[in-house]
């Protein structure tokens, strides 16, 4: 046979050389861990349905933190699990409430060594599980909720956080968020905004990590995930508002989405890589069908491939460690 000059083999025949040419390179330092902490807790508590993911208690929790700087994680997303919830969601703008003691206790413990995110939302505090308060007829009354986002933010911001994740997906929560911000001086804070975040059935275990009390869905809010050229609209909606970041959420489900946010965005793309993506490749490996720690570099590299200069990962730390042995 007469083989053409060019044998895209040679490329592939060593390690070194693949890793030589290789086109897309996974960083520890664009690793964000999403952590759990749970009011009452003395010691971490596990969550069944993601093996090796715990709720923390706030001494296991600052413990967490310092490993992820150890190990060259670039940040951490923090959720608060509260013991008490309500309709109105108070146990968020409480500045003694389980999260913003968290952020407190996560910014003493690694001051600037490691983005320190929290989440801005109301669904880990309230009664009914949605991520914002109800009217009457029980839909979720997206300017009131604002109001309360704006607070939730301002008492983030005072306790520390570099960086806000606002994952409530009401209509102009940034620009809310972002004028609270500087009307309190918070100028330096961050907006990491959810702005493709989909309706997915995929959260299910995130459900189980911060104890939800959701009934129904949220639909009403969430994006559907049949829609693609939606995710460039919220995009810009939140760029425009003030957001420093945007995310794709979730990652595994939405790369061409993530792909498209990528080429337009003129911000940082982020994509959260989310608990039922991270179960299914537990459980897999867990009982022998796929190798476990493959299979992991390979799913962030899909993400990292598809556009996103950071991915929120429940296998941050360890995925970082394998990255710098490397």
């Amino acid at each position: 046979m007469t083989f053409p000059a060019q044998r895209l083999r040679r490329l592939r025949q060593s390690p070194a050389m693949r890793s030589l040419v290789a086109e897309t390179r996974l960083s520890a330092g664009a690793l964000i861990l999403p952590a759990f902490v749970r009011e009452g807790l003395s010691e971490p508590k596990p969550i069944g349905s993601m093996p090796g993911v715990q709720q923390h208690s706030r001494d296991s929790l600052k413990r967490a933190a310092r490993e992820a700087v150890e190990a060259g994680v670039g940040g951490i997303m923090l959720f608060g699990v509260p013991e008490k919830h309500d309709a109105e969601g108070t146990g968020a703008v409480d500045p003694e409430g389980i999260l913003n003691v968290a952020i407190a206790d996560v910014r003493a413990e690694v001051g600037d060594e490691l983005v320190v995110m929290s989440d801005v939302c109301l669904d880990e505090f309230t009664d009914h599980g949605h991520c914002g308060v109800l009217t009457d007829d029980g839909v979720v009354d997206n300017d009131r909720t604002l109001e309360i986002y704006a607070q939730m933010a301002v008492a983030q911001a005072e306790a520390g956080a570099h960086m806000l994740g606002p994952s409530g997906k009401m209509d102009g929560e940034i620009a809310v968020i972002r004028q609270a911000l500087e009307e309190t001086g918070h100028t330096a804070t961050g907006l990491f905004a959810y702005s493709a975040k989909y309706a997915s059935a995929f959260y299910g275990p995130f459900r189980e990590a911060v104890n939800s009390q959701l009934k129904g869905d949220r639909r009403t809010y969430q994006m559907d995930p049949r829609n693609r050229r939606e995710a460039l609209s919220e995009v810009e909606a939140d760029i425009a508002e003030g957001a420093d970041m945007v995310m794709v959420k979730p990652a595994m489900t939405n790369l061409d989405v993530l792909a498209d946010v990528a080429e337009f965005s003129s911000v940082p793309v982020g994509a959260y890589q989310i608990s039922g993506e991270y179960a299914m490749i537990e459980a897999a490996a867990e009982r022998g069908w796929i190798d476990r720690k493959t299979s992991i570099l390979e799913a962030l590299t899909s993400i990292t491939r598809a556009g996103a200069t950071s991915i929120l990962t429940y296998w941050a730390v360890d995925a970082a460690r394998w990255i710098r042995e490397a």
